[in-house]
């Protein structure tokens, strides 16, 4: 039940409804209170109980809960319906449109009171900003969002958690993204709140930084724990979101055939919730198997689909990493010259602030463009750029790959001493890929 507004709001209100319908306090009262109960009421001396309430809005024609709060009867109801069509709208993949819808149901929200309907829409925003690349404005959100429901319970405010974490996570500050999810992970766990839709959601949110930190073991362990709880969950779409996530993770053990059986799994959830975003992702991810697994053809048919879908839905910064993706397969599909055009175009739309992994994948793969090209200099130049990149955002182990390609660039130029620096800083990364995150968080009893 909605919370009451206090009696001198309750008492004016029910003098302005009276005097509007021509009642007196007399004809207000009986036959079951007296003129002078109504007087003390609208006076707001007196806080009316439940039943007088009920006696009073049957008698001034409206709702209890129009008397007890000022909100037109059935408000609530109505804001959740919108606020679920302008879900629809999202994961549609129309962003721009549900932004819109989600900005003016939060004001109504707010007008009315409304905190959980605030913080549904703020928490719709912060996606939507996500997909559009604001990731600033996806953060505030996200925070907003956990303020309103801090007194609400921990599994409840889950999800404004690990938006926040998202965004972090792709603004490239991977050790933060992992703290937010790892700590509240603990925080469910070691106080015995197993919701299976909160950890699913967190287990699956991990894989990515984990394993762009060089984190393996930490990543393969999120997501067995995400398997386990799959069959508990109650939301099919964060059940297909762990599928997609747990891929990764099958891919780096080599488990290609179970990789892409996953993706499959997770594109058929996709298209029957017609969730085209996350579907677009998929595709991604597929056409990420089949480079892994050298068939370049079915792997630049799925990426150039997915960059088309995400393009057209405005989803900049997703649209982004996918065309790094492609650029990699179209080089080594022997098209350097158009692959470079696209890393080019990405690095025009990216910044250290806004997806630092994938500039730096950029980069990466520039130098090995101009180091075919026999351009040494370019070559070292964009290495370093990408290390710069990838310090700031503590990805170890992409960070231990540079550092090899680097010091063979530099031992094949003759610059010995330099190589072996760089070498001895690529072991530093690997190791600290899995070392430096401090123990793993408790674990649910499954």
């Amino acid at each position: 039940m909605a919370k009451r507004d206090d009696p001198e709001t309750i008492g004016r209100r029910v003098q302005e409804l009276r005097r509007r319908r021509g009642l007196t306090q007399r004809q207000l009262a009986e036959p079951a209170y007296t003129p002078a109960y109504v007087s003390t009421v609208e006076a707001g001396r007196v806080r009316p109980s439940d039943e007088a309430l009920h006696h009073l809005a049957d008698r001034l024609g409206v709702a209890y809960e129009e008397l007890a709060t000022g909100r037109p009867a059935g408000l609530a109801t109505d804001l959740r319906l919108r606020l679920t069509e302008a879900q629809r709208a999202l994961t549609d993949g129309e962003a721009e449109r549900a932004a819109v819808q989600y900005a003016a149901l939060l004001a109504e929200a707010e007008t009315h009171g409304l905190p959980e309907e605030q913080a549904t829409a703020r928490l719709g925003l912060g996606e939507c900003h996500l997909e559009t690349g604001d990731l600033s404005a996806a953060r505030d959100h996200f925070e907003h969002a956990e303020r309103v429901l801090a007194e609400a319970s921990l599994p409840a405010r889950v999800p404004a958690r690990r938006g926040r974490a998202v965004a972090h996570y792709l603004a490239g500050e991977l050790r933060y993204a992992v703290y937010l999810l790892e700590s509240t992970l603990d925080e469910l766990n070691l106080a015995g709140l197993h919701d299976p839709d909160a950890l699913l959601l967190l287990y699956t949110a991990a894989i990515g930084p984990y394993m762009d930190m060089g984190a393996q073991a930490r990543a393969a362990q999120a997501a067995e724990l995400a398997l386990a709880l799959a069959p508990q969950a109650g939301d099919p779409a964060l059940i297909a979101r762990m599928h997609r996530s747990v891929a990764r993770t099958l891919l780096a053990e080599g488990r290609i055939a179970e990789a892409d059986a996953s993706l499959a799994k997770a594109a058929e959830m996709y298209r029957q919730l017609e969730i085209r975003t996350e579907l677009a992702n998929c595709r991604w991810m597929r056409g990420y198997v089949y480079a892994q697994n050298g068939d370049l053809a079915r792997a630049e048919e799925e990426l150039r689909a997915a960059r088309a879908m995400l393009s057209s839905r405005r989803a900049a910064l997703y649209s982004s990493q996918v065309t790094v993706e492609l650029a990699d397969v179209l080089h080594r599909r022997g098209r350097s010259e158009e692959a470079a055009e696209l890393l080019r175009e990405v690095l025009g739309a990216l910044s250290p602030e806004r997806g630092a992994v994938h500039a730096a994948a950029a980069h990466r793969l520039l130098g090995i463009i101009a180091e075919d090209a026999r351009d040494t200099e370019a070559a070292e130049e964009h290495y370093v750029r990408a290390m710069s990149l990838l310090e700031r955002a503590g990805a170890a182990g992409d960070l231990a790959d540079l550092c090899r390609l680097l010091g063979d660039l530099l031992r094949r130029t003759g610059r010995v001493e330099a190589a072996l620096d760089a070498y001895r800083t690529g072991l530093g990364h690997r190791t600290a890929g899995s070392t430096t995150l401090g123990p793993a968080p408790a674990q649910p009893p499954l």
